[in-house]
């Protein structure tokens, strides 16, 4: 392997920037840090415009060869991707737990298989997509799916791998050529991603990784007037910068962003169950979007779901994610960590109380307490705002109007979580509740064949299945007037 080089879990990994099929560097570099002890990862190219340009013009170059081969050309190229990705399975995982803090067992055994089938799934979508015709009096109208062309992929921090080739996959199935910028503090399983790329043989400049912050290489992408799709998941902040950017150049934009997603239970409902899902909610230190951090109960179990609570949260063990018995790991960074104790510090000076929690585990310099808060009026900022760390609120509600108002009173409607036992129950609380998914008796539960997107402020668009066809293609209409040929 040429080039800048860092050695990571025993793996050796590229910090420069892959574009049009090689490795190009940069004279400037950022510090990863790994948040489980704060040791030094690697020092990693910092992209800007130079280099943004060269990737949107290698992936402009790459297109039209990509899109000629249709979904059964690019299907096996893609199937390797994927299997690439299975092989190298133990690396990556071990790679992204110390890039940024995630459970390793939950790596090998979730995350890069589910990398891993974004990419296949997609590819094998694809041949689904041949269009169809529509019969009119006078014309008939065949509808195609084409490639839109050069796709920017910009990724968080909380799940690289994962919500990388959960973007990298439509788009390039649909016969898009893309340029991914990954997250600044946790880069390095995207250049892996590149290399496997590389190796199962997806031609130079169709997949390209340009590194660095969001400020320089991220502004850079999002405004370069040779993209033809932005896709982008993080926060709802910076989707709205990504926005104004997208609107000058009146280039179609997908964001799943932030959420405050309440998490409902009935009395009727399968309480231990519940409870137990309740705990699940500080899994990666909280740092999810879709988590369910709004807990709402109904007031005639309160007491004792509250217990059944405690007792399952009390197995949410802090420490080190490369420890199987670990549930709760570090925060990503200082900066994060210093967010979050902010949050909780705000919410108590409000009024706020924490029945567990509420300050700095005894582990290590980023590793947060799992917390949750009661007297919480809907109206704090904790109830309001998206905290992602392990910080949860607890409310009550005496009946479903009640609680269908509690769950609808933020900016946000990404998901939502409901237990009950009663389905006519369920099926109409789900209804009403703003939200791009509801789990019912279950919890983050993602087909990739099912729409998942959010409302309000939590998104604009949905992915999976023919929702992110929709998105990465330009779907044509050709409508020709029947008898018109011989």
């Amino acid at each position: 392997m040429a080039g800048n080089i860092a050695k990571v879990a025993g793996v050796e990994i590229s910090t420069d920037h892959w574009i049009g099929g090689r490795r190009v560097t940069s004279s400037r570099k950022f510090a990863d840090l790994s948040p489980i002890d704060g040791s030094h990862l690697a020092d990693v190219a910092a992209g800007g415009k130079v280099e943004v340009d060269q990737a949107v013009a290698a992936a402009r170059k790459a297109f039209p060869a990509w899109a000629a081969l249709g979904p059964k050309g690019r299907l096996p190229i893609l199937k390797r991707f994927a299997e690439g990705i299975r092989a190298r399975a133990n690396e990556l995982a071990a790679v992204e737990t110390m890039d940024n803090g995630s459970l390793l067992i939950g790596n090998v055994h979730r995350v890069v298989p589910r990398a891993a089938q974004n990419i296949e799934f997609f590819a094998e979508w694809a041949l689904t997509l041949r269009g169809h015709s529509i019969d009119s009096p006078e014309v008939v109208n065949h509808v195609r799916y084409d490639p839109a062309g050069v796709a920017a992929l910009i990724t968080p921090w909380n799940a690289p791998l994962m919500l990388t080739t959960w973007k990298v996959g439509p788009a390039l199935a649909a016969g898009n050529t893309v340029v991914v910028k990954p997250p600044e503090w946790a880069p390095l399983t995207c250049s892996l991603m590149a290399d496997i790329a590389h190796a199962a043989g997806v031609p130079a400049g169709v997949l390209n990784v340009v590194q660095g912050i969001g400020e320089e290489a991220g502004d850079a992408l999002v405004n370069h007037p040779d993209v033809d799709r932005i896709s982008f998941t993080g926060s709802t902040d910076t989707a709205k910068i990504i926005g104004q950017a997208a609107a000058r150049s009146i280039t179609p934009m997908s964001a799943e962003l932030g959420g405050k997603s309440p998490f409902i239970v009935c009395a009727d409902a399968d309480l231990d169950a519940a409870a137990q899902t309740v705990a699940a909610q500080y899994m990666n230190a909280g740092q999810v979007c879709l988590a369910g951090t709004r807990i709402m109960v109904e007031k005639s179990i309160e007491p004792g779901f509250l217990e059944k609570v405690r007792t399952a949260a009390s197995h949410m063990v802090v420490g080190d994610p490369r420890d199987k018995d670990t549930r709760v790991g570090p925060l990503i960074t200082k900066e994060h960590f210093e967010r979050v104790a902010g949050f909780v510090e705000r919410a108590k000076a409000d009024g706020a109380v924490p029945l567990w929690g509420g300050s700095r585990a005894n582990f290590g310099e980023l590793y947060f307490q799992p917390t949750l808060f009661a007297n919480v009026n809907p109206s704090l900022e904790i109830a309001q705002r998206e905290v992602f760390g392990p910080v949860l609120t607890w409310q009550s509600f005496s009946d479903d109007d009640e609680v269908i108002e509690l769950a609808n009173n933020t900016k946000y409607g990404l998901a939502a979580t409901l237990f009950s036992g009663n389905e006519a129950r369920a099926t109409a609380i789900a209804s009403r509740v703003v939200a791009g998914t509801v789990w019912v008796n279950c919890f983050f539960v993602r087909d990739l064949a099912a729409p998942f997107g959010g409302s309000r402020d939590s998104g604009i668009g949905r992915e999976g299945g023919t929702w992110s066809f929709d998105f990465y293609t330009d779907i044509k209409n050709i409508s020709v007037r029947k008898g018109s040929f011989a």
